[in-house]
This record gives structure tokens, sequence and C-alpha cells, in this order.
């Protein structure tokens, strides 16, 4: 199963934590992992302001932090990267979870 943690304070996105395989399919042809990568990785890439933001990465874990304030433009990306991971985990919540935490 994949499982996503978002860390919130005051209303802003913190920090994103994704971990584990989805196991739906054999590696290669696991359609809601590549589709939980796409939206992190295209997410990231949005970012307008990295330098805000640590990012780790290995196989099957993907974590993006905020260091210092970021701006609205990065919040906003945050936020929809949400929205796209809750939409696949309502779709296939034997694979994939995520998991809100603060405010």
């Amino acid at each position: 199963m994949i499982k996503v943690t978002v860390i919130k304070a005051e209303q802003k996105i913190k920090s994103i934590l994704v971990k584990g395989h989805s196991n739906s399919a054999p590696k290669g042809e696991d359609l809601i992992c590549a589709g939980v990568s796409s939206i992190i990785i295209g997410g990231a890439n949005a970012i307008a302001n990295p330098e805000c933001f640590t990012f780790k990465t290995d196989e099957g874990y993907f974590e993006i932090t905020e260091l210092k304030t970021a701006n609205e433009h990065d919040y906003n990306v945050l936020e929809t990267v949400l929205v796209q991971l809750k939409t696949i985990a309502e779709t296939y919540p034997k694979f994939v979870q995520v998991i809100e935490k603060g405010n």
C-alpha cells in the first residue's frame, strides 16, 4: 500500500511524505504507482521556489518539506497535489491511503 502523510500548519501544507508501493500489478505495469509517481514528480517540478523546500527521493519514497515560508503559488501546487492524491485514494482505497495531520 502507498501511504501518504500530509502535515499542515496554519492551513498550509508543510510536508508531504509518500511511502510504499501499491502492489496492484507487477512492477512496470502498476498504473496506480505510476499515477502517484506522476502526481508527486509533476508537483515537485511545478514548485517555483525550490530553495524553500527539501526534496528526498528513493525507490518507493518521496518527501517534500518546507524549509522556509513559500509563496502562494507553491502552496497552491501542494494543495493540488493533495487533491489529486486523495482522488486516487478514494478510487483505490485498498492501494492508497492519505493521512492528514495538523490544521
